[in-house]
């Protein structure tokens, strides 16, 4: 009994803590695509859909994740903006420079993989 309730809070917390934090850097780039901002174009579709892509994996999907809606597939594009901004968009860079990435990556995954706990709409 004890071990559930240990389980599914330490399940919420990895969804809630690790996506709002997030939500500082997807704050950010969603300001860009309200202002037109320029933005970088890692894959080769354009700036603005890039930016609309990471705005969605950086913001939008945290959102979700901390509700703990569709957590299991909102997970999967805030895992992708991840190895994006890890192998291409840092991809040359120094460790340092792509640790952050990687280990929101690694949890995005692992949210993916076990999906969100009780303590979730999915689980209502």
């Amino acid at each position: 009994m004890q071990n559930d309730l240990l389980k599914n809070l330490g399940l919420a917390l990895l969804r809630i803590i690790p996506s709002a934090m997030m939500l500082v850097h997807g704050y950010g780039k969603l300001n860009m695509l309200i202002n037109g901002e320029a933005f970088a174009n890692p894959i080769g579709i354009g700036a603005t859909p890039s930016l609309f892509l990471t705005v969605i994996g950086e913001f939008v999907c945290p959102i979700l994740l901390i509700v703990g809606f569709k957590t299991r597939w909102v997970a999967i594009p805030s895992a992708i903006t991840m190895a994006v901004a890890a192998f291409i968009v840092h991809g040359a860079d120094p460790f340092q420079k792509k640790e952050l990435a990687l280990l929101y990556l690694a949890i995005f995954v692992v949210i993916a993989l076990v999906g969100p706990g009780k303590y979730s709409i999915d689980r209502r």
